[in-house]
């Protein structure tokens, strides 16, 4: 069975955290600065070799459009199988979540909830939550409906394509304490992005919170994917099974959210090499982690889905690689 080792700051200031993963035949190294930026250098090397000479996927388009047909097709062959329980949300998250005595119980919307791997280890640590979950994927709302935790009173689950679909709808205006994006994000195609957080600022209290955790540029995944020539847009590729991800630097990230009005404090990029020698594989782990608590807002949403004006609002996001 493996161990991971807690994540520290082996180096203040620096953008860097070492870990250590051992199992039988996988082990993690320690990456030094100097790792990294091999590391940077090489991926960047291969996007550029890629950008001369690649031909965009016929019909690149296709994979945006019918991203819910693909979707719907992942959580069918999956099942809820694909992504373990998000068990470490506790430990990291758990002073958003947590409510003192004399306060009313957190609301949290999770979007993209996939099959419930975050809402449900959530509701089991803190029963006082009220979770909505939406996702644009119906199979994937059919298994949070029919999983053995779910309870009507403590979890409102439904359809939503959060890049169009109208959140006030579903949920009453400025009702949510907590929004997480968790690998979510990275889904939806930049052009759409900051669709999704201006619908997600309708529901937030002027108080909440966005918590995100998603893939950084430079991650082994990535690499494979350029070297397969599945790019069909700046950090934006097509896996095999039609479904889509992005890959977000530092500077687009902090320059989304603040084109939206939030206030980006700190991003920091976090690696790991993880070594599989049965398989003779090494993987360059990349993520991006974020802490930043939310603002009040100068003008909120009223319970008619008034104008909101965002020019005060702030941002709480984590990035962490786990699935």
């Amino acid at each position: 069975m493996a161990v991971v080792a807690p994540l520290s700051r082996a180096l203040v200031g620096q953008r860097y955290s070492f870990g250590c993963f051992h199992s039988s035949s996988t082990s993690i190294d320690l990456l030094r600065p100097s790792s990294v930026s091999a590391i940077t250098h090489r991926f960047l090397s291969n996007v550029r070799l890629q950008q001369r000479q690649r031909v965009l996927l016929v019909g690149s388009d296709h994979y945006e459009v019918n991203a819910t047909k693909y979707w719907d097709n992942f959580y069918k062959r999956h099942h809820n199988k694909f992504f373990k329980d998000r068990h470490y949300l506790e430990k990291e998250w758990g002073r958003y979540f947590s409510a003192d005595k004399n306060q009313e119980a957190k609301v949290v919307l999770e979007v993209g909830c996939g099959a419930g791997n975050t809402i449900f280890p959530l509701i089991a640590a803190f029963p006082n939550l009220y979770v909505h979950a939406c996702d644009f994927s119906a199979h994937a709302i059919s298994l949070i409906k029919s999983h053995g935790d779910f309870r009507e009173d403590l979890v409102n689950a439904f359809v939503c394509d959060v890049t169009c679909d109208d959140l006030c709808q579903k949920i009453v205006p400025s009702s949510v304490d907590i929004v997480t994006l968790i690998f979510m994000l990275s889904a939806v195609s930049p052009e759409k992005m900051s669709l999704l957080l201006k619908n997600i600022q309708r529901i937030l209290k002027p108080n909440g919170y966005v918590l995100v955790r998603d893939y950084a540029t430079g991650d082994f995944a990535q690499e494979k994917l350029t070297s397969r020539n599945q790019m069909i847009g700046e950090n934006f590729y097509v896996r095999g099974d039609g479904t889509c991800v992005f890959y977000f630097s530092e500077d687009f990230l902090s320059t989304l959210f603040k084109r939206e009005g939030f206030n980006t404090m700190e991003i920091n990029v976090y690696c790991k090499r993880i070594t599989n020698r049965s398989r003779n594989i090494v993987m360059d782990r990349r993520w991006i982690q974020e802490i930043q608590p939310v603002v009040e807002l100068n003008q909120h949403v009223t319970a008619e889905g008034g104008a909101i004006d965002t020019s005060a609002v702030g941002l709480c996001t984590k990035w962490q690689l786990a699935g």
